[in-house]
């Protein structure tokens, strides 16, 4: 396997949804990272508004091998563009860096993270002054500074430091009333189980909800463990089963529990309800556009990417709001809350934002605001969502990703799904075409299928959302069947 990968060409310096990600020694490399930092740090100067009078480029990382080290070579790429590096003390989620740069009003931060990808991956994603991610303009940029292979010098020294972490801890005890959380979770019986697949999240609940929480919180996989238990870091039930275990247990002894999942650079969420039932953000969202709409009554717009549950369009049209659907990635978001007023924004893989706080995915928001649904509704999870969901009727969600023989395989399938698209599936007719991310096949209200492909590597993504499970099941099987057959 090692001779293997070394033998590999690295592909491509390719920027996806959410940066440039690539497997360590072999895409993502030193040599490699020092002149995408250098291009990207020039282009966040360069693209800078005018009114911005900083240079200073905020740089994080996450808890990945090698992670620390490559974040001291983004320093020294970004000394040698005359910038200013600004280093978190230590590992922080992705978010902590967002809010950095806002709060600080620097030019933009650099982190160091793979996110949800397998451990012997690494990558780095490019934040803008808004605190979010850059758009596909900014990183096409950048593309084109790596093409025309200037050189820039790396500059040693010393990087100057910050408690990136604790400013973003500040930032969110500043937007609820934790002390009142804490006591109405605690009169309710709610036991909080955290899983922070051994990622940058570790702790933060834990420090937010205070030190005298009287063993509200337990956290389960908070050490650093570079390859994080032997699986991806990704909020997904597969990967859940200690979590599931430990919520079911507390359920059965008597006290409920919530179990809250952080992905490994704290950007994405999902949840375990008091049956031990896997809640992603298909679930989640409905949950708290409701609270957000009849509890908090903040104004604007709902905004879910095409890969996510019609749930959440029902809920929006009975509440009187306006929803919006964009293509799969949260950069489409963020430059929807850029502008306009936006109330929530959020996508089927877990990431989360909010119009109230940073356009930009932050799973420790997002869970505090889960916490205040359920404190405000003295209810379980479960039971939560049991009623909200109650109104429009059952339906199940579900994906798989399908790796293809090769991206000649890839092309042709792509041709055959947009030039002549199948007109029933598992015997239903097909009523709608939907082409704003891949090929969305509509069937009925809250019953479609979808293909949406890779940019970058023979990789499919189905998903199916059915009024039943078996349906799920059929059409994810008869959709990976029209595949394997091309």
């Amino acid at each position: 396997m090692v001779t293997d990968l070394l033998s590999l060409d690295p592909s491509p310096i390719h920027f996806g949804t959410d940066g440039w990600r690539g497997v360590l020694g072999v895409d993502f490399t030193i040599e490699r990272l020092l002149k995408v930092a250098a291009a990207a740090a020039q282009e966040l100067e360069y693209s800078a508004p005018k009114e911005l009078n900083s240079n200073q480029v905020i740089i994080g990382f996450d808890r990945r091998f090698l992670a620390p080290e490559m974040a001291e070579a983004v320093a020294s790429a970004i000394r040698g563009c005359n910038l200013e590096p600004l280093m978190a003390e230590g590992c922080v989620p992705t978010p902590a860096c967002s809010w950095g740069v806002v709060n600080r009003k620097a030019l933009g931060a650099l982190v160091i993270t793979a996110s949800h990808n397998p451990p012997e991956w690494l990558g780095l994603k490019i934040k803008g002054p808004f605190g979010g991610s850059v758009d596909e303009t900014f990183t096409k940029a950048v593309e084109k500074r790596l093409a025309l292979n200037v050189i820039h010098h790396p500059v040693g020294g010393v990087t100057k430091r910050f408690d990136c972490r604790q400013e973003h801890l500040d930032c969110l005890q500043s937007k609820f009333d934790l002390p009142s959380l804490v006591k109405g979770l605690k009169d309710i019986g709610l036991k909080i189980i955290v899983d922070s697949m051994y990622g940058s999240a570790a702790g933060c609940i834990q420090d937010l909800l205070g030190e005298n929480n009287n063993g509200l919180v337990n956290e389960i996989h908070s050490r650093r463990d570079v390859l994080f238990g032997g699986n991806p870091p990704e909020p997904l039930e597969k990967y859940l089963e200690e979590l599931i275990a430990a919520v079911k247990l507390s359920n059965e002894n008597g006290m409920p529990a919530i179990g809250l999942v952080f992905d490994g650079d704290g950007d994405r969420i999902a949840a375990i309800d008091e049956h031990g039932n896997y809640c992603s953000t298909q679930l989640l969202m409905p949950l708290l556009i409701d609270h957000l709409v009849r509890v908090r009554n903040l104004p604007g717009t709902v905004v879910k990417t095409v890969s996510c549950s019609d749930l959440m369009a029902d809920l929006t049209s009975k509440l009187g709001r306006e929803l919006v659907e964009l293509p799969v990635g949260f950069k489409y978001i963020a430059s929807k809350m850029l502008s306009e007023q936006v109330l929530i924004g959020g996508e089927e893989s877990g990431g989360v934002g909010f119009g109230m706080h940073l356009p930009e995915r932050d799973a420790l928001f997002t869970a505090l605001l889960v916490l205040e649904s359920l404190k405000v509704s003295a209810l379980p999870l479960g039971e939560c969502l049991r009623r909200i969901k109650e109104p429009f009727g059952d339906s199940f969600y579900d994906r798989i990703d399908l790796r293809l023989a090769n991206m000649e395989a890839r092309r042709t399938l792509e041709s055959l799904l947009i030039d002549n698209p199948p007109t029933n599936v598992a015997g239903l007719k097909v009523v709608d075409v939907i082409r704003t991310d891949g090929v969305k096949l509509r069937l009925a209200n809250k019953h479609w299928l979808m293909f949406r492909f890779s940019g970058t590597e023979p990789l499919l993504r189905i998903y199916c959302e059915a009024p039943d499970l078996e349906r799920v099941k059929e059409n994810l099987n008869w959709a990976k069947q029209l595949a394997m057959n091309v």
